[in-house]
């Protein structure tokens, strides 16, 4: 297999092209023969105009690449080396969502063949390749696993706005259903990845590796944000607090902040669910969970007060939310956090003004029933900074005094601002 597809003699296919399948599908693309598979008719036809929907990468990025882009199954069977590399949601019960999963794995099912590989980046709890993907794939495709087919698990780490550490840049962690499988995985990533590859012993073991990756970075920004709750009511700055204790050699360096995303903010909710399933209920998980879910509603009603202690009618304040998207200098709207504080500004009757210079205002209504203005007004009574995009990392006092009413607050979800308002109203995390 390894030697068929480093001579171009074998295809591989990509399946979801995402801010996750693009870039692996174009690093794979300059070195062998790259199949980019989905269902999105419109995504794909932007791709092959050398156009990235996700926003993250140059058209410079597709030049060189020995790459077909398709929604055609019949072109997907042209591959014999699968990536699956879709997104796995949570429902409106914070329940996984394998739908999109279940569908990639069909249509890979539909264009397996004997000595084929099938390999799943897609963040997903522990077991769930092994008891729910490759189930469809033998029922499918009426192949037996092992015997007429191999499968690995090897998670996925792009960070969405992160140029440096990219998918040919970060170590990779592979497994494989035996240990011929292991070996082809491992050689095949090794043909883009530099540092090379992590063999996890078992595919239930890189499973569980990833989801702790954002779990653990999730319960420490929960603690993080459970302080900043206390520090406010102590009358201290949080982000001071931080500096402070950061100064010893081994204080973990995390930030409060609003924990939305398509990772971090959903990831954990994949473990507690298998562990919900095996009879134990996550507590340390699941109160995390709750403090930077509450977030939104924390900062949105902080703010509410500080308006009503300036003596502010509240049903008549009108409020400027800066950023829209889950984290900065990206477009990526999903699971924006920010969502919660616009919603609980509009439970009190406050008009909110939204401002984004990387989120796409139809992509908000469609999701969230808001959009954006083009440009920040004048007199609102607060202004909130929830996203520290590089556009407002330079902005003074000044131009808050200049859109703030008399007596207006300042909100620095981030402590971007720490330090530079001195005469307004300031409060943050």
């Amino acid at each position: 297999m390894i030697k068929k597809i480093k001579n171009k003699e074998a295809k591989i296919a990509i399946i979801g092209l995402g801010y996750v399948g693009l870039p692996i599908a174009l690093a794979f693309a300059k070195k062998v023969k790259v199949i980019g598979f989905d269902i999105n008719e419109e995504r794909v036809k932007m791709m092959q105009n050398k156009i990235d929907p996700s926003q993250e990468l140059d058209s410079k990025e597709f030049d060189g690449c020995d790459i077909e882009f398709t929604t055609s199954i019949e072109v997907l069977r042209q591959a014999n080396f699968f990536i699956v590399a879709v997104p796995t949601p949570i429902d409106e019960h914070n329940l996984p969502d394998l739908k999109p999963l279940i569908g990639a794995s069909t249509s890979v099912g539909k264009a397996l063949k004997k000595g084929d590989y099938v390999v799943y980046e897609s963040t997903v709890y522990p077991g769930c390749t092994e008891e729910d993907c490759i189930p469809v794939l033998e029922e499918v495709s009426g192949l037996k696993f092992k015997t007429d087919f191999k499968v690995g698990y090897s998670p996925e780490r792009i960070n969405p706005g992160d140029k440096e550490h990219t998918i040919t840049k970060i170590l990779k962690v592979v497994s494989g259903c035996d240990e011929e499988s292991l070996e082809v995985i491992a050689e095949t990533y090794k043909i883009i990845v530099e540092p090379g590859v992590h063999k996890a012993p078992s595919i239930k073991v890189a499973e569980a590796a990833k989801i702790i990756e954002n779990t653990q970075r999730d319960v420490n920004i929960s603690l993080m944000n459970e302080l900043s709750i206390i520090f406010s009511r102590l009358g201290i700055n949080t982000f001071d607090v931080l500096e402070a204790a950061g100064t010893k050699w081994n204080f973990l360096k995390f930030s409060p902040g609003l924990v939305g995303g398509h990772c971090i903010g959903v990831d954990p909710y994949y473990l507690t669910y298998k562990a919900e399933a095996l009879g134990y209920h996550s507590r340390v998980i699941n109160s995390g969970r709750y403090v930077n879910d509450s977030m939104g509603f924390y900062v949105a009603k902080q703010t509410v007060k500080s308006i009503i202690a300036a003596k502010k009618n509240i049903s008549e304040s009108r409020v400027l939310v800066m950023g829209a998207t889950f984290k900065e200098n990206v477009s990526d709207i999903r699971n924006s956090k920010v969502a919660d504080v616009i919603k609980e500004f509009e439970s009190f009757g406050v008009k909110v003004d939204i401002v984004d210079p990387y989120a796409s205002s139809e992509e908000l209504k469609h999701e969230y029933g808001f959009g954006l203005i083009e440009k920040a007004g004048t007199g609102y009574d607060a202004v909130v900074v929830c996203v520290n995009h590089k556009e407002y990392l330079n902005l003074d006092e000044q131009y808050y005094k200049s859109i703030l009413s008399e007596g207006g607050v300042v909100v620095d979800v981030k402590g971007i601002l720490r330090g530079k308002i001195k005469e307004l109203n300031y409060w943050s995390l």
